[in-house]
């Protein structure tokens, strides 16, 4: 798998893991990079930086992701492949609300959900193509201090594996991203509660994209740009009970068990 001239759709395409992508894309020579994402004004002014076109693209809206859809294909033909990139973060527990739980499904789950039920039969159709998802490292192990994320990253995870599994021998290619800390605005922020552990290993997005190029010329189910992560899942899965109680000593020793008290 190769992005050149291929026609690339980034979501959350203008900051982060987002820019980083959408930047390397059209270095690598990709026949058409689309930066989708909230921030329109944002995503104008990395596209203007490569010629690309900049959506305005809320993904937790079905609408607006299949508006991303018809308007790229429009302009380009069929999309080879679409990163969907596009999550938040969310601090707490047992106390987090139901608006709260629906907000980070919707982007971080269904934003994936709703993008394939369009998207999928229309690559199908074409003969095939490839979706890269941004699931996060917390989607293989977990994120202590956060049940939604947690959570969320999880059903993002298991939902690529399905597509994977199900369209996989009809030339459908699916990646999952999960790093770790990346030195970004959401790491930024999440730095002063349950992610600050994280920053002492963080990668700049820039790294992360040169992985993604990497994985997807390997065809690789799992992209992983911190390696550790690998060894974690693989001690995770031989003794399930061991690494709780790891995951248990990590809570304790970053200082978030006091918080997540009930």
């Amino acid at each position: 798998m190769t992005v050149k001239d291929q026609v690339c759709v980034v979501t959350g395409g203008a900051h982060g893991i987002g820019r980083a992508l959408a930047e390397r894309f059209a270095a690598e020579g990709a026949k058409a990079v689309v930066v989708a994402d909230l921030d329109l004004a944002a995503a104008q002014q990395v596209a203007s930086g490569f010629g690309g076109l900049a959506i305005g693209c809320d993904v937790a809206s079905e609408a607006d992701l299949v508006n991303v859809l018809d308007t790229v294909e429009y302009a380009y033909g069929p999309i080879g492949l679409f990163c969907s990139n596009a999550g938040i973060g969310m601090e707490g527990g047992l106390e987090v609300s139901d608006g709260q739980w629906d907000r980070i499904m919707r982007i971080n789950f269904m934003s994936h959900v709703w993008l394939a039920r369009h998207l999928v039969p229309r690559m199908l159709r074409n003969g095939g193509g490839a979706m890269l998802q941004t699931v996060s490292a917390a989607g293989l192990l977990t994120q202590i201090g956060s049940a939604p994320y947690a959570v969320s990253k999880h059903a993002a995870m298991s939902f690529a594996e399905w597509l994977a599994i199900t369209f996989g021998a009809r030339g459908l290619k699916v990646f999952a991203l999960c790093p770790q800390g990346v030195r970004t605005a959401l790491l930024e922020e999440a730095s002063r509660g349950s992610m600050n552990f994280l920053v002492e290993t963080a990668l700049e997005p820039s790294f992360v994209a040169g992985a993604v190029i990497e994985g997807l010329a390997d065809e690789k189910f799992l992209i992983l740009p911190h390696p550790d992560v690998a060894e974690y899942f693989r001690r995770k899965g031989a003794d399930y009970d061991r690494w709780i109680r790891g995951m248990q000593r990590l809570q304790k020793e970053t200082g978030i068990e006091e918080s997540m008290k009930a």
